[in-house]
């Protein structure tokens, strides 16, 4: 088994970045590492963290964290199921020290029922996950019941207090996750599956600061991108069309939603009200493959020893095309507090140069160290998400004392479209990370915070000759294009479409 560990291990730490904080990448975080191109039931895609919009939910914050990248809504017979076998996570620092402070862990189980049907005298299992149409929570035609718990940690993920939260009707501490949207006819119409799926956001406990929601399912996959372009280096007009210039690439794709809405009071410390967020998940560290499985689901390997982290998003666009290769599988096994390590990618990026190889008009910002970079996406922005005490490590911030933004108020640029509770100060569905992120990697922190340096970020307009330019993908979303009330992301495209 020692040997097993230290294979599994050196598997799971080979190789590759802090990438892209900053840079348009394969689906913000999809696919973005070697070793997750192998495990995509843990390959973590996008972190969403927001003072909720909906109407009479100020007082909240959401946080969405999405797996199971680049879902085909017919993807069964088994779908698109969480791993039962992982750990994952969504880390909050609330004081700034790049260090968790509260930690939601989730663990899956899936259960047969091993539904069998009569052939010729026999009774025969059942090829399918469901056997007739579906309705209701855990219905006798679903043939694999799924379901999740969750435990709030205070204090360091694997050796601070625990509590097992509980639904507030009826104190169970076992969820059911809905099936993925298998079709129209299996969930009896096109709004079947949303009616299905609401059964499943449950009202959750959370002690003294109050109560909140979760909701864990299949969603729609809301990052949108021009993905094929810009890995085809970058084959679009990035001077274009800000909406409708290319097509969304994962306009066809569906995702893994863990969906958490909580009291801001729960997620504070003290008068600090900026908080850091990312997700996270771990797989054990020895696995062996069983040879002789039986009868019985997800029972082909045995898992066991400590829990090895393999996936981590905060900041959308990291991990992707920025940091070198050799260095991606690292930083999805490693922890902000150790973030110092990756920091040339940030002061000294490659991007803002490949830019400027293919449009020469676009000329790459000359102020090196590259330190606007490490405020706006390792501290946060002075006054609008920094910290008071913070040190600089990757994850998403928000300022839990910005007022929301209504929904049909929303600027998908955020912060830089005047619009103070979006990106960088957290991040919303609808927000256009892309353009934001490419403006910035090309300078247009240095041009908006003037001569004077009103911004804080230690460069000037004469830093970024292309920092005024209006950068994109061509690709745009709205708040509209997004369910307006919890879970927020939309429903999922079904398998018979």
């Amino acid at each position: 088994m020692n040997n097993l560990k230290r294979n599994c291990l050196a598997a799971m730490v080979s190789g590759l970045v802090l990438g892209g904080v900053f840079a348009p990448a394969q689906a913000s975080s999809h696919r973005e590492a070697p070793f997750l191109t192998n495990a995509p039931k843990v390959d973590g895609t996008d972190f969403y963290m927001f003072r909720s919009y909906a109407p009479e939910r100020a007082g909240y914050v959401t946080m969405i964290a999405n797996f199971i990248p680049f879902q085909d809504p017919q993807g069964g017979p088994n779908f698109y199921q969480f791993d039962q076998n992982a750990l994952y996570e969504i880390h909050i620092d609330n004081n700034g020290d790049a260090k968790e402070d509260v930690t939601l862990q989730f663990r899956f189980k899936n259960t047969s029922k091993r539904t069998a049907l009569p052939i010729g005298g026999k009774q025969v299992l059942i090829p399918l996950i469901n056997s007739s149409t579906i309705s209701g929570v855990n219905p006798a035609s679903l043939n694999v019941r799924e379901t999740y718990t969750i435990d709030m940690v205070k204090g360091d993920r694997r050796g601070g207090s625990r509590t097992r939260l509980a639904a507030v009707t009826g104190g169970a501490t076992e969820f059911d996750k809905p099936v993925d949207n298998i079709g129209d006819k299996t969930f009896g119409s096109a709004t079947g599956y949303e009616t299905y799926a609401n059964l499943h956001t449950y009202d959750i406990a959370i002690g003294a600061c109050g109560t909140g929601r979760v909701f864990v399912g299949q969603r729609k996959e809301p990052f949108y991108i021009a993905v094929g372009k810009i890995f085809d280096l970058f084959n679009l007009n990035p001077l274009g069309a800000e909406v409708g210039g290319n097509k969304n690439d994962l306009e066809g794709k569906n995702v893994s939603s863990i969906a958490v809405e909580m009291p801001i009071a729960c997620l504070t410390s003290g008068s600090e009200t900026v908080i850091g967020g990312y997700a996270t998940a771990s797989m054990r560290q020895g696995r062996l493959l069983n040879p002789f499985p039986g009868s019985g689901i997800n029972n082909a390997v045995k898992e066991g020893g400590g829990w090895s982290q393999v996936s981590r998003v905060g900041m959308p666009l990291v991990n992707e095309v920025i940091i070198g290769l050799e260095d991606k599988d690292r930083f999805n096994t490693s922890k902000p507090k150790n973030d110092a390590q990756f920091i040339d990618y940030v002061t000294n990026p490659v991007l803002p140069a490949v830019v400027q190889t293919l449009f020469p008009s676009a000329r790459a910002p000359t102020n090196f160290p590259r330190t606007d970079l490490v405020t706006v996406f390792l501290k946060g922005l002075p006054g609008v998400n920094q910290p008071a005490n913070v040190v600089a490590s990757e994850m998403l911030r928000l300022n839990t004392a910005t007022p929301p933004t209504a929904a049909a108020l929303q600027n998908v640029l955020g912060v830089a479209g005047g619009d103070k509770a979006g990106f960088p100060n957290g991040r919303r569905p609808a927000d256009d990370v892309v353009d934001v992120s490419l403006r910035v990697a090309m300078g247009a922190l240095c041009v908006l915070t003037g001569t004077g340096d009103a911004l804080k970020v230690g460069c000037k307009p004469a830093d970024a000759p292309a920092g005024g330019l209006v950068l994109t993908d061509g690709v745009r979303k709205s708040a509209a294009d997004f369910k307006p009330v919890f879970p927020y992301l939309n429903t999922p495209l079904p398998g018979n479409n």
